[in-house]
């Protein structure tokens, strides 16, 4: 039944590669948990007592509830599969309560920081640096994801139109627009690009002419971020957290920033408000005569 799932959730709920390589881990440990405390290979005949216990194995193990809440959720979609393919009654996830999880806050650039990253720190010469730069730009600039600028193809980029079409999650498209001075980037990184290596598919690629991959990207960021900010977490995830603050620090629309993200839901920009509020607070300090 395992196998099936993973192949509902891959082409008829359309989740992502990783996506469905992590539910495919969660539910493999909790088979082993089942097997080795209750001695049963049938997740389909576990009770909502089995699955408190695997929490409170998980909790003793000093997994955060952030990791434990995701892999409930791996549970929750598991189990209301079985009950669509009637080999469940009653869902045993129906009296399972996730535990709480402390908000956390995403981590950002500051925008004079992010300045200094392209005003003052200094990129290799030739096509290193070229991509090196575009890439930073790019993830800055539009708030796309990890995955979605690997996978972002040459026909992607319209220069004329000047937006980028980018495949986000469960495969839905979207369009980003992007700056005049990311226009001039793209036209000298295909330039010397198209002048090294032959064409190819992807937008992106390493020294060697091959496809960017995420690893490379991470080091990339990583490398470039520590110059100008003392963050623990310099991630290009990090730079989607900047993208949204910043947009939304200057006064964008809520639902337009959701909309460049490519969030399903708007509660999940919602969490990038919170350095709105306090830039409001900040500034009715300073201001209000009764402050």
């Amino acid at each position: 039944m395992i196998q099936g799932f993973l192949q509902y959730i891959r082409y008829e709920k359309r989740f992502s590669p990783h996506t469905v390589q992590a539910y495919s881990t969660d539910l493999e440990q909790y088979a082993l948990f089942l097997r080795s405390t209750y001695e049963t290979d049938d997740l389909s005949a576990a009770t909502h007592s089995m699955i408190r216990s695997w929490i409170v194995q998980l909790m003793e193990q000093k997994i955060t509830t952030r990791s434990i809440n995701r892999k409930l959720t791996t549970l929750k979609t598991y189990y209301k599969f079985l009950l669509r393919q009637g080999t469940l009654r009653v869902n045993p996830m129906l009296r399972v309560q996730a535990p709480k999880t402390s908000k956390r806050l995403p981590a950002f650039v500051d925008e004079r920081k992010m300045d200094q990253l392209f005003t003052e720190v200094a990129f290799p010469e030739g096509f290193t640096g070229l991509r090196d730069r575009l890439v930073l730009e790019t993830l800055y600039g539009t708030g796309m994801r990890l995955a979605e600028l690997v996978g972002l193809k040459d026909s992607d980029v319209d220069l004329h139109a000047m937006q980028l079409k980018v495949l986000g999650k469960r495969n839905k498209e979207r369009v980003i627009p992007f700056t005049d001075k990311m226009r001039e980037l793209i036209v000298a990184y295909r330039q010397v690009r198209n002048g090294h290596f032959a064409s190819r598919e992807k937008f992106f690629v390493t020294d060697q002419g091959k496809s960017l991959y995420p690893k490379f990207v991470y080091r990339l960021v990583l490398r470039y971020l520590g110059v100008i900010t003392t963050l623990e977490k310099r991630s290009p995830h990090v730079l989607r957290h900047t993208f949204a603050t910043h947009m939304l620090n200057r006064g964008a629309d809520i639902n337009s920033v959701k909309e460049l993200l490519g969030h399903a839901n708007l509660s999940a920009t919602q969490v990038y408000t919170h350095n709105t509020i306090e830039k409001l607070k900040k500034v009715y300090q300073q201001a209000h005569p009764r402050a």
